[in-house]
């Protein structure tokens, strides 16, 4: 496996979360699995981690110029029946310049979004990166993680029948109602995720100071570490909304769960995501979200059964659906049954076994490719 990061990476997100949990549990059932991935100050070279072989090189910016190196390297090691590049960030292209037959799995793709998050000429880079896709993956088999993933796909040039939709999961033994945690006294809203520009926090922010001047009292944990974390408390003051905003910071997952599970609701105003992940979490645990009517989400959250789905920047429409939620405990109760239930249709036990059958189907194929091949060859 070929990605950006691993999940100790302090950059880490839930396209690691995904990887880890699926990989995790195929190399638990006996796959090899070699995980080719960035470092970072401190990263040790090499370990062991999820039973998978975690090779790191070079750093955030420089892997795409060593990968292939270090791919080489591992060549030389060891053969592989195949690789799966976690297209994340910059597409590698690696279909041009690897050996074995590649499978790209997608969590989702930047596109003119990557312009709200990096500086210009990064953004570009990355955007007309992603418009090579068509072309340098042409014959490459696609996992997507959802619906929505694979119709930006389809629209890119992919062909549907390269695609295969295999959802992420989520851990049912640790996201789960507890009915002895009570929720917040008063209302209270929960952000757990990366704090970075593009996923659109102040739409919250003036949601709550909307409420405010209603009069109705809400308020919002931020959970979650990033480098755009003193824009959004600078963002907050300006909004005069900081005494209702409160940043948490890292939280471990057993501080995620009771977040999650004393929250009267999660929001998610992020304009583009391939599927969130928190969203399904916070589902299990009984708790609706709120999140932008948007690519991805709109599969995580169902509106108006598990949450309610809104118009990303509309802080108007954000303020309303909170205040409902705020005001109104037999919504909040329909919506924390559909959520459940939602939530149930997702593990990851399901997810690695999908994903192990159609990777050992390609294996499958190249093997009678080969012996077919042979045997004209002898003939």
């Amino acid at each position: 496996m070929v990605n950006w990061q691993d999940r100790r990476n302090p950059q880490a997100g839930g396209a690691e979360v995904h990887l880890h949990e699926t990989f995790g549990r195929l190399a638990a059932a006996g796959h090899r699995i070699t995980l080719l991935v960035s470092g970072w100050r401190g990263a040790v070279p090499r370990e062991s981690l999820d039973g998978m072989d975690v090779c790191r090189a070079g750093g955030r910016h420089s892997f795409p110029l060593v990968v292939r190196g270090a791919y080489r390297r591992l060549r030389r090691e060891r053969s592989f029946d195949l690789v799966v590049e976690n297209i994340n960030k910059l597409p590698l292209l690696t279909p041009l310049w690897m050996d074995e037959p590649v499978v790209a799995l997608v969590n989702h793709l930047f596109g003119p979004t990557a312009f709200r998050e990096a500086a210009w000429p990064v953004a570009a880079v990355v955007w007309s990166a992603e418009r090579l896709i068509p072309r340098a993956y042409r014959d490459v088999p696609f996992h997507a993680v959802s619906e929505s993933t694979a119709e930006d796909l389809i629209r890119r040039g992919i062909a549907r029948n390269h695609i295969e939709v295999i959802p992420g999961g989520i851990d049912h033994a640790l996201f789960r109602p507890n009915p002895s945690v009570e929720r917040f006294p008063r209302p209270t809203f929960v952000y757990v995720g990366r704090l970075k520009r593009y996923k659109g926090l102040e739409v919250v922010f003036e949601a709550l100071a909307r409420l405010e001047r209603s009069g109705v009292e809400a308020h919002l944990l931020v959970a979650g570490t990033g480098d755009d974390r003193s824009r959004l408390e600078s963002a907050a003051r300006d909004l005069a909304v900081e005494t209702h905003v409160r940043f948490l910071g890292y939280v471990s997952e057993e501080e995620k769960v009771e977040l999650l599970r004393r929250a009267w609701a999660t929001v998610y105003p992020s304009p583009r995501e391939g599927w969130g992940l928190t969203n399904i979490e916070a589902a299990a645990c009984g708790t609706p979200t709120v999140a932008s009517d948007a690519p991805g989400l709109r599969e995580s959250v169902l509106d108006g059964r598990t949450g309610f789905l809104v118009p990303h920047a509309d802080a108007e429409a954000w303020a309303e659906r909170m205040a409902r939620l705020c005001t109104d405990a037999a919504c909040r109760s329909t919506l924390s049954e559909g959520a459940i239930r939602h939530a149930a249709r997702f593990s990851w036990e399901r997810t690695a076994d999908r994903t192990a059958a159609a990777l050992r189907s390609i294996v499958e194929v190249r093997a009678t490719d080969g012996s077919e091949h042979r045997d004209e060859h002898e003939g």
